[in-house]
């Protein structure tokens, strides 16, 4: 990026650091010339840009190519630009992500703010926080919508005894009460389905079907509107015990009631699961499927620890 004009390779392996300890301790120039190509090709793989330039006469005749980054393609448009506060905003919500669950077009975008060369203010947050994901299919998932390639995996639908297999075009991924989904076009029904990534019960395989990226234009949005308004038309109503873990965290999307708290929620499993993990700290008063549904998981506990459940527990 140093130079418009590029570098000849004999340059770089003279004096970029690496090669040159190579070439001092005696690596071959076989060696150093494999190494440089390996190294081209991982850089091309991280999204950055290598341009070769040849001789104008003879463009086949790369002896004496140069080799360069066009700065072009890091420079931001001329009407953007970014105060030191709001470059560390974003170099702290890149930071959030692993490395692995970022997109392409992110990872180039964050480069280009690391390359920025403006001085950053102190930071400001004592703590860097990161977004994990246990779910194997997350990536692979991505990798697809990137790509605009129809995937097939199995799916495990609460009440059924084996997984069905799926086939989705895939638009977005988006996450929801402290879960993530998939959304997308379901092939073989021909109609937008949105999947549980939690529920997918094996390997993601991309097929080499593809479809049209257009189609992820607000795809998100879309699948977070289609979820709110599954939770809109089905609620539970809670009995909290006070400064509780439960009532800290039911509390960010409930809304008062006469007995307790009214929360709504999207899959009566799910939230069933999550219920549960709050122990005695609440009691579900109404709907009663949902009050089964966290009884059964609670006696299951108990049993599974040598206990017994109470006749009178309910």
């Amino acid at each position: 990026m140093a130079t418009d004009q590029g570098l000849t390779k004999d340059t770089i392996l003279a004096s970029v650091s690496g090669y040159r300890e190579q070439a001092e301790t005696g690596a071959s120039r076989d060696a150093l010339e494999k190494m440089f190509e390996r190294d081209k090709e991982s850089l091309r793989g991280l999204g950055v840009p290598i341009e070769t330039i040849g001789d104008r006469l003879d463009p086949d005749d790369l002896r004496e190519a140069r080799y360069r980054i066009p700065t072009a393609e890091y420079a931001l448009p001329a009407d953007i630009s970014f105060t030191p506060a709001e470059v560390a905003v974003l170099t702290l919500a890149g930071g959030v992500w692993s490395q692995g669950s970022l997109s392409a077009d992110a990872r180039s975008g964050l480069r280009k703010i690391r390359a920025l060369g403006i001085t950053v203010d102190e930071p400001i947050i004592g703590y860097s926080p990161r977004i994990s994901l246990r779910e194997a299919s997350f990536a692979p998932l991505q990798r697809a919508i990137e790509q605009g390639r129809v995937v097939a995996f199995p799916y495990l639908k609460p009440g059924e005894d084996a997984a069905r297999s799926r086939r989705l075009r895939p638009l977005a991924l988006v996450e929801y009460e402290a879960r993530w989904h998939v959304y997308g076009i379901d092939v073989d029904a021909d109609a937008e389905r949105t999947f549980l990534l939690a529920r997918i019960a094996g390997d993601v395989k991309q097929t080499r079907e593809s479809f049209d990226p257009a189609l992820r234009q607000g795809a998100g949005e879309r699948a977070l509107a289609g979820l709110a308004a599954v939770a809109a038309r089905q609620s539970a109503l809670l009995e909290v015990n006070p400064g509780s873990e439960a009532a800290l965290r039911l509390a960010r999307r409930a809304r008062p009631a006469e007995q307790g708290i009214r929360v709504p929620y999207v899959d009566v499993h799910v939230f069933a699961d999550e219920l549960a993990g709050y122990g005695p700290e609440v009691r579900v008063v109404e709907p009663a499927d949902l009050r089964e549904r966290v009884i059964a998981r609670l006696e299951a506990a108990l049993t599974l620890h040598g206990g017994a459940p109470h006749g009178g527990a309910r």
